[in-house]
């Protein structure tokens, strides 16, 4: 499998190869680029999405946009039966490497390789506005999720306060390439990540959206004053 060449990102545009090339071309240091660009962040952030799933020992739960698993690896924390699927072939890779016992599958957001009502829980981190399509995106996800199961969409937002929205705006659009140069395997990538972070819905836009696409009950909390937020939701029966 052939990588990314250095400076490659994808387009706002979305095109499922170029995301999925831009991330292959980020596997090799993306768990500690994030960590280095959240100051550490990322770990309560994938605490509180196991929480808000609230994940039982007999649940199965689908991790779409798994990358290489970290996240998949903290909902078994749960005792459920976690699996993970994802786009990028590196990025998958890169998890199998180091999260060996972690199940990971290829799989597309938009066409998931499961039956319908094959999962208790369904959660998306940090991918779903990669997606080229969200709402389709969602209606797969209530598709391979049963009646009465749960979704949690983990997603960058919009910070509530206005001036710490300033600043941290600023931090994505200068700061957050240039700290990505010290770290990442691809730091042009992380531009295009930054441009789709500022063009993603705010809370009540993207609780709309969920709840048009065989969701009910839809709700969302804010973590670290709203840079991310965790929306929850029940599908129909």
């Amino acid at each position: 499998m052939s990588r990314t060449p250095q400076g490659q990102r994808a387009s706002l545009d979305k095109q499922p190869h170029e995301v999925a090339a831009m991330f292959d071309g980020v596997a090799a240091r993306y768990d500690l680029t994030n960590t280095v660009l959240s100051f550490g962040q990322d770990r309560s952030w994938r605490r509180a999405t196991r929480a808000a799933l609230g994940l039982g020992p007999d649940d199965r739960v689908l991790d779409v946009g798994a990358g290489t698993g970290v996240s998949t690896e903290e909902l078994s924390q749960s005792g459920a039966y976690a699996v993970g699927a994802d786009l990028s072939l590196g990025m998958l890779h890169a998890g199998k490497r180091s999260r060996p016992a972690v199940p990971l599958l290829a799989g597309d957001a938009l066409r998931l390789p499961f039956a319908d009502a094959s999962f208790d829980a369904v959660t998306i981190s940090f991918a779903l506005r990669n997606v080229s399509d969200t709402d389709a995106a969602l209606r797969e996800l209530a598709r391979v999720t049963r009646p009465g199961g749960r979704l949690v969409v983990c997603e960058f937002s919009t910070p509530v306060n206005p001036a710490f929205r300033t600043v941290y705006l600023s931090y994505l659009m200068r700061s957050l390439p240039a700290v990505a140069r010290t770290v990442s395997s691809n730091p042009e990538a992380y531009v295009y990540l930054a441009e789709s972070i500022r063009a993603w819905p705010d809370q009540p836009a993207l609780a709309g959206r969920i709840g048009a696409t065989g969701w009910e009950r839809v709700a969302w909390r804010n973590l670290t004053g709203g840079v991310v937020a965790l929306h929850r939701a029940t599908r129909r029966a």
